[in-house]
C-alpha cells in the first residue's frame, strides 16, 4: 500500500512540474522563434552615428528596441539572445541618443542572458499618448522660424532657441527633468535633458549629432552633445551656456574644439568612444571675429564692435597671458574707457562697463550702458 502511495504521490509531482515547469518554459520564451533581424533604414542611420559603432548583432537588438519603443510596447522580443552586458550597453546608448522617446526611464532590466527587453515606461499608454501630442506640438513651435541655411545657423538657432525658452532644474521631484519633453514641453529640464532636447532637434533640422555623458573637473555627472557642422565634429554644451538672464545666451561652449573644452567636460568612453573636435573656423568666436591672440587684437575688435553700433561685445584669447594681459590693462587699468571714447561711442557723458567673464575658458563678455 505504501508502496502505491508513493508511485502515486511521485506521479502528482511528476505532473505538477510538467504543468508548472512548462508554463515557465513558455513564459520565458525559450521555444518562442527569435524574430527576424531588421534594421534601421538608411535615412535613420546617417543621423545616428553611434549606431555605427554597433556590430550587427547589436545593430539588430537596437533596431528591435527602436521598432517596439516606437509602438509603446512594454516587452520586446529580441532577434537574437545576448548577454546582460551586451544589452546592458545597447539599451544604454539606445535611450541616450533616441531624444525622441522621451517616456521611456533610464532604469531598465537586466539578466544573465537577455532575450526579451522589458522596457519601463514613465506613464501608462495613454498619458503617453497625450504627452506625445504636447511634444510634437512643442517641436513644431520650436522648429517653426527655424533656418535651412548652413549648419552653423541651424545649430545656433537651436542653441539660443533651448536656452531662451528653457530652466535648469535639478528637482528630482520631476520626473521629466533629463528628457526632451521636459525641455521642449515645460521649460524644465536637467543637462540631460538640454542635450536631449538639442539631439532631436538636431535631426528635425538636417544636422547630425550625438550625446555624450561624462563628468565635470569638479566630477559631477554632466551631460552634452557634439555635433557635425560642414563636415567636422564640434563640443557643445547648450546647459553651460544658459545663464538664466532672459534674451542672454552666451557662446562660451558653442562649437568648441577639444583644446579647451576637454578641460571642463571628461567624456565617459564606457560604450562609444566621442569624436575627436580639431576643426576651428566655426567656433561662435572665430568665426566672428572676437578670437584674440593678444590685448592689442581684443583692442582692435572692440574698437571695431563699437564703431559698428555693437554695445555688447563677447571676446576669446587663445590663451591665460592673453587674458589677463587684457585684464590686468584694459580692465584694472582701465583702459577700456579710452577705447570707447577714441572710437565715439555715443553714450552721453556717462559711460558705465559691465563685465562677465568665464576665466576657464578665456573669455569675456563686455556690455556698454
Amino acid at each position: 500500500m505504501a508502496k502505491k502511495l508513493l508511485i502515486v504521490f511521485m506521479l502528482v509531482i511528476s505532473v505538477a512540474f510538467l504543468v508548472f515547469g512548462g508554463k515557465f518554459v513558455k513564459d520565458s520564451g525559450v521555444f518562442e522563434p527569435y524574430p527576424d533581424a531588421e534594421y534601421l533604414k538608411s535615412e535613420k542611420v546617417a543621423s545616428r552615428p553611434v549606431y555605427e559603432f554597433l556590430d550587427e548583432k547589436e545593430k539588430a537588438v537596437y533596431s528591435a528596441l527602436y521598432n517596439g519603443v516606437d509602438e509603446k510596447k512594454t516587452e520586446i522580443p529580441l532577434p537574437y539572445e545576448v548577454s546582460g552586458d551586451v544589452y546592458s550597453k545597447i539599451y544604454c546608448i539606445f535611450e541616450k541618443q533616441e531624444g525622441g522617446f522621451f517616456y521611456i526611464d533610464s532604469t531598465y532590466y537586466t539578466a544573465e542572458k537577455v532575450r526579451n527587453a522589458q522596457i519601463v515606461l514613465r506613464e501608462d499608454t495613454d498619458g503617453i499618448s497625450q504627452k506625445i501630442t504636447e511634444f510634437e506640438q512643442s517641436a513644431e513651435k520650436a522648429l517653426l522660424n527655424a533656418p535651412t541655411a548652413s549648419d552653423y545657423e541651424k545649430a545656433l538657432y537651436i542653441h539660443d532657441y533651448i536656452i531662451n525658452t528653457c530652466e535648469y532644474n535639478v528637482g528630482e521631484d520631476y520626473k521629466y527633468s533629463s528628457t526632451a519633453y521636459g525641455c521642449l514641453v515645460d521649460g524644465q529640464a536637467n543637462c540631460e535633458g538640454y542635450a536631449k532636447a538639442f539631439s532631436y532637434l538636431a535631426e528635425r533640422m538636417g544636422l547630425v549629432s550625438v550625446l555624450v555623458t561624462g563628468k565635470t573637473d569638479k566630477g559631477e555627472n554632466h551631460a552634452w552633445n557634439q555635433v557635425k557642422i560642414d563636415g567636422e565634429w564640434y563640443n557643445l554644451d547648450v546647459t553651460w551656456d544658459d545663464m538664466d538672464i532672459p534674451e542672454e545666451a552666451r557662446k562660451v561652449y558653442f562649437l568648441c574644439n577639444d583644446d579647451t573644452f576637454v578641460r571642463t567636460h571628461i567624456a565617459e568612453n564606457t560604450y562609444f568612444q566621442p569624436f575627436e573636435c580639431t576643426a576651428t573656423e566655426n567656433n561662435y568666436y572665430v568665426k566672428n571675429g572676437l578670437f584674440a591672440n593678444n590685448a592689442k587684437e581684443a583692442d582692435d575688435i572692440i574698437r571695431r564692435e563699437i564703431a559698428r553700433g555693437n554695445t555688447r561685445i563677447d571676446l576669446k584669447f587663445s590663451d591665460a597671458d592673453a587674458y589677463r594681459s587684457f585684464k590686468k590693462d584694459y580692465v584694472e587699468g582701465q583702459l577700456m574707457f579710452d577705447i570707447v571714447l577714441e572710437s565715439g561711442y555715443s553714450g552721453g557723458e556717462q559711460i558705465s562697463v559691465t563685465l562677465r567673464e568665464t576665466e576657464e575658458e578665456y573669455c569675456l563678455t563686455l556690455n556698454f550702458s
